[in-house]
């Protein structure tokens, strides 16, 4: 296991390996406590204990909601930092401006011609 760093000096994301085994950690982590809730649903059972439904209707709660978000947090990336954000919203303003004001485009010199046939107006052409 590598050690962190005390001082960070740098604005630096987190590397990508590094979200990705954050990630990893907390869905490994929700799916035990999933695994858990099945296993204390069948020890419950088995042990009749007071409340019995309302122990079985947490641990069935449980068990279908928890996947469900640990793929949601799984999934999920760190939040963008403020120069991301301004890095973003600029790239959309130059976009915006670029689209309202077509006359901003360079202008092509000629327009290209993929494939054409040369017709002569004068010949009539194959008969039919």
């Amino acid at each position: 296991m590598k050690k962190q760093p005390s001082v960070v000096i740098t604005d630096a994301a987190r590397s990508p390996s590094d979200q990705l085994r954050s990630r990893e950690i907390r869905y490994v982590a929700m799916m035990s406590v999933r695994a858990g809730c099945l296993i204390l649903g069948g020890v419950l059972i088995s042990l009749e204990v007071p409340l019995l439904p309302v122990w079985l209707i947490l641990c069935a709660a449980g068990m279908v909601f928890l996947p469900w978000a640990a793929v949601l947090i799984a999934n999920d990336r760190p939040p963008k930092t403020k120069a991301e954000r301004a890095a973003d919203a600029a790239a959309r303003e130059r976009q915006r401006m670029a689209l309202a004001d077509p006359a901003a485009e360079p202008a092509r010199a000629e327009p290209v011609t993929i494939d054409a046939e040369v017709v002569d107006p004068a010949d009539p052409g194959p008969p039919r």
